[in-house]
C-alpha cells in the first residue's frame, strides 16, 4: 500500500497516484481543473464541532487525533470506500491546512497504515 499526503495547494504531480481530498471544505481560491481531484471524501472529515475545537493547536493534537479517530470508526462506509481505493494502488491524501503535521489527513494516513 502506497498513501502519501500532500497539501492540496501543491502542484498536483504525475507521480501522485489517485488524488483524494479529505476536507469538509472546498479549498480556497482554487478551481477544480486546477487541483485534480479525482475523489472528494468530504464526509471523513472532522465534525465541525471536532474542527473548530481543535483549531491547529498543537496542544490539543493527542486528543484531537483521539476524537476524530472515534468519528472515522463511526463512520465506517467513508473509511472502507477510502480503503478500496487505496488497495488499487498509489494514493495521494490531499488536506488545505496549512500545519503539515497536525491535520486531519495525518490522521487518515496513520489509520489506513494500520488496517493494511
Amino acid at each position: 500500500m502506497k498513501v502519501l499526503i500532500k497539501r492540496v495547494y501543491e502542484t498536483p504531480s504525475g507521480s501522485d497516484g489517485k488524488r483524494v481530498l479529505v476536507d469538509r471544505f472546498w479549498p480556497r481560491g482554487l478551481t477544480k481543473e486546477k487541483a485534480k481531484i479525482d475523489l472528494w471524501l468530504k464526509y471523513i472529515a472532522p465534525s465541525n464541532e471536532l474542527r473548530k475545537w481543535f483549531g491547529h493547536d498543537p496542544l490539543k493534537w493527542e486528543e484531537f487525533k483521539r476524537r476524530y479517530t472515534k468519528e472515522i470508526k463511526n463512520n465506517q462506509k467513508v473509511f472502507k470506500e477510502l480503503e478500496s481505493v487505496v488497495k488499487k494502488g498509489k494514493v495521494t491524501i490531499l488536506y488545505s491546512a496549512k500545519d503539515e503535521d497536525h491535520n486531519n489527513a495525518v490522521v487518515v494516513k496513520e489509520l489506513l497504515e494500520k488496517s493494511d
